[in-house]
């Protein structure tokens, strides 16, 4: 695992005020540029960015509820896909304009007026902003695939305080674009930020690895829409993913406030006895004697008991997370090879050229997954020897055989599981009470703050996106 700097080094930065995007153009919080060194500016946009993505707080991040992992016994309102009681929108896109992209933008200011001593800090320069460049585009790709159309090439200028909404797909294809441009100059024989970059170190063969896994991503996101875009982007991006869990992007946490691992703030520290496992991952898992059942969940009378999804109940009468997500000290990820393998083998089974067969890419990911969580190889032999989840004989379409066992390897990352579910329709979901399959979200509504303070941009986004509804499909979920 990767060390933590303090928080408390960077608690201007990282500050959580509640507010609307109006509040990017009088920032009273940051500190002006020049006044701390650009490593800590992107120390602190870096750990928001895990934080944001990692947290489970019922006010930030629904998304394991979404995606079925996780359910409610007593408040069950978010189960129930009530985002707006708690303005979750408004703190989602508030954390990542403010909080996120504002520290990114600040950092690039920061480091495109430092003067570099001799060739190697000239590099290393470049490589930094190249850095930051990244970060931004996984950002602004999450808010995307969050909302839809959202502010984009007017987004955080202090001189226009209502931004127009960008067109989804013009936005994501740029952001392509800007991640070929960012490969193609990743010098991979140079550092970056070091031991301020709290994930790679500054390692640039790593962080091109996970350039090539934004476009991988963003490929698999156009193939239903763009298809012969998408090919392009994946057989390119193939060639230079993660190929093992040690390229994973991951943080790693501390034992002790305030450095520990969000999950353990919101369910530990927080004294939050309401999360359980849902019946419907946990369904899935008993039917395959998944063997990951064990550090996902515990046993309850000798078995797995999942909840049934925003039904509610008693705390007690089932089976509870597994301990590992009560541990302050366990590592948040971002992106994982399994995630990658499964992508790979979704896009050979498309016929994409990537370098292997959909069958091997599945294994990958699977005996990835089982060993990231702890079991052996041999588990994950047997496993994949079982009739049920063998790629050659498990039920399901080629999408509905990946979806299934990398919705599995998604596990306690909830917007990526909600993501891939929207994308190939797999598994199937249980339903709240009174609630149709196609009442089930699909996005998030735009903030109550921009209704009111950027109302004529507002307009026109949600009328361009269909309507501002959870129900509202985004450009590239077509089935």
């Amino acid at each position: 695992m990767k060390r933590i700097i303090s928080f408390l080094t960077i608690a201007l930065l990282a500050t959580s005020c509640e507010s609307n995007l109006e509040e990017l153009n009088t920032d009273t919080k940051h500190p002006s540029s020049g006044s701390v060194p650009s490593a800590t500016v992107f120390a602190a946009a870096q750990t928001n960015l895990f934080e944001q993505m990692v947290n489970t707080s019922v006010n930030r991040n629904v998304f394991r509820l979404f995606a079925q992992q996780w359910t409610e016994t007593t408040y069950t309102d978010e189960s129930n896909y009530d985002i707006t009681t708690r303005k979750i929108p408004d703190a989602v896109w508030l954390r990542f304009y403010f909080n996120i992209l504002n520290n990114l933008k600040e950092a690039k200011i920061l480091v495109t007026a430092e003067t570099p001593i001799g060739a190697d800090e000239t590099v290393a320069k470049a490589n930094k902003l190249l850095v930051i460049e990244l970060l931004n585009i996984y950002s602004y790709q999450v808010l995307v695939d969050t909302f839809g159309d959202i502010p984009y090439t007017e987004a955080l200028n202090p001189s226009n305080v209502n931004p127009k909404y960008d067109d989804a797909k013009t936005i994501y294809l740029d952001l392509a674009k800007r991640l070929d441009v960012a490969i193609n100059a990743i010098n991979t024989s140079s550092g970056s930020f070091g031991s301020a970059d709290l994930v790679y170190g500054g390692d640039m063969t790593k962080w091109k690895k996970f350039a090539n896994g934004l476009k991988l991503k963003i490929g698999l996101n156009l193939v239903d829409v763009d298809a012969t875009t998408a090919k392009t982007l994946i057989e390119a991006a193939a060639k230079g993913v993660f190929t093992s869990n040690s390229d994973n992007f991951r943080l790693g946490y501390y034992g002790s406030v305030p450095n520990t691992n969000p999950v353990w703030l919101d369910l530990v520290q927080s004294g939050r006895h309401d999360y359980v496992p849902a019946n419907t991952v946990v369904d899935i898992m008993n039917k395959l004697n998944d063997p990951r059942r064990a550090t996902f969940f515990t046993l309850l009378g000798g078995k797995y008991v999942g909840a049934p999804y925003a039904a509610g109940g008693n705390y007690t009468n089932f089976s509870q997370i597994g301990d590992i997500f009560f541990t302050p000290t366990n590592e948040g990820v971002i992106m994982d090879y399994p995630e990658i393998a499964f992508g790979l083998a979704e896009a050979a089974a498309r016929g994409f050229s990537v370098g292997g067969t959909a069958e091997d890419f599945y294994k990958k990911g699977v005996t990835a997954s089982i060993t990231y969580w702890g079991g052996s190889e041999a588990d994950a032999s047997a496993y994949l020897a079982t009739p049920d989840v063998a790629y050659a004989t498990a039920s399901g379409t080629f999408k509905q055989k990946i979806a299934l066992q990398k919705y599995i390897a998604l596990y306690n990352r909830g917007f990526e599981a909600w993501t891939e579910w929207r994308r190939l329709d797999y598994p199937i979901f249980n339903l709240p009470a009174n609630k149709t399959y196609a009442d089930i979200p699909v996005r998030f509504t735009y903030p109550v703050g921009e209704q009111t303070l950027n109302q004529t941009n507002w307009s026109a986004a949600s009328k361009a996106i269909g309507a501002d509804k959870v129900t509202t499909k985004l450009f590239w979920d077509k089935f």
